[in-house]
């Protein structure tokens, strides 16, 4: 759980040594930002499942694949915390203060990355726009 009393915004603040360390997140282990490398695997993954339903159910349906991307991300945010690439690689979306992220914080995330831009734009504490505009972080679970 991050430290309350941790600003969140970067503004005037001295740089960190890690990401999340402004927010109150640990360097490492469990509660710690999920790195660059394991969000993307995690979206990937997801990519990968999400494209083998639309093959089997959808395929040549021009916009089925993003309803399946964004159906899959805001049910299993929601209810699990993670979508299924990031349950497989062991990290979760939580708010800020670490907390549970609700129903329209995931919603609001996924909104922002069928856009893509807002997720190929990151800050020093490796969030992409979409998850600061939602207010949210991918954390360590394990």
């Amino acid at each position: 759980m991050p430290n309350s009393t941790a600003s969140s915004s970067p503004q005037g603040a001295p740089p960190s040594n890690w990401p999340g360390e402004r927010m109150g997140f640990p360097q490492t282990g469990v509660g710690s930002v999920a790195r660059s490398g394991r969000r993307l695997a995690a979206i990937f993954i997801d990519f990968a499942a999400c494209y083998v339903v639309y093959f089997a159910f959808f395929f040549g349906s021009d916009w089925a694949s993003l309803v399946i991307f964004a159906v899959e991300q805001v049910v299993l945010l929601s209810t699990l915390g993670s979508g299924l690439g990031h349950f497989v690689l062991g990290i979760r979306i939580v708010k800020v203060d670490g907390s549970y992220a609700g129903v329209w914080r995931p919603a609001l995330r996924t909104g922002l990355l069928l856009l893509l831009i807002p997720a190929l734009i990151w800050d020093s504490d490796q969030r992409g726009l979409h998850d600061v505009f939602a207010g949210t972080v991918l954390v360590m679970r394990r």
